[in-house]
């Protein structure tokens, strides 16, 4: 539902902008490449104006995504870091709460089992997830 109302609100005005400007623009222009001989280009493409502007448009676009994501890596590493040296806080953690529950039960107490389950043995280690082997 929320998609409808995007595509009605935003996409479909500018695509009616986008066709009356196609219209309105049409007539053929032609890009020179040779800097020495602009009137009869070696290196020329002749091409619709509206063409033109929307090819410069998007490479602008591009343009500008490319240096943007270029422009936040030291952020994005930022967040790789913490992310990593969250992971092993949090393994961390673990293993002191599992230290701490063996060091609080008196030597040569056995946890008491409810009928059904299976005994729950202290972990050996941790994986890199810090889930118990």
């Amino acid at each position: 539902m929320l998609r409808k109302i995007f595509n009605a609100l935003v996409i479909l005005p500018l695509a009616i902008l986008f066709v009356v400007f196609a219209v309105a623009n049409r007539h053929i222009v032609t890009l020179s490449f040779d800097p020495f001989n602009s009137s009869d280009p070696a290196l020329g493409v002749s091409l619709p104006l509206f063409v033109v502007i929307i090819a410069v448009a998007m490479f602008g676009v591009v343009a500008g995504g490319v240096a943007t994501w270029f422009g936040q890596r030291h952020w994005r590493r930022a967040a790789r870091q913490q992310e990593a040296d969250a992971r092993h806080a949090r393994a961390e953690l673990a293993e002191l709460r599992e230290q701490t529950r063996l060091a609080a039960r008196p030597e040569g107490q056995v946890p008491a089992l409810m009928p059904g389950l299976t005994p729950q043995y202290p972990a050996i280690g941790r994986d890199k997830h810090g889930a118990a082997l």
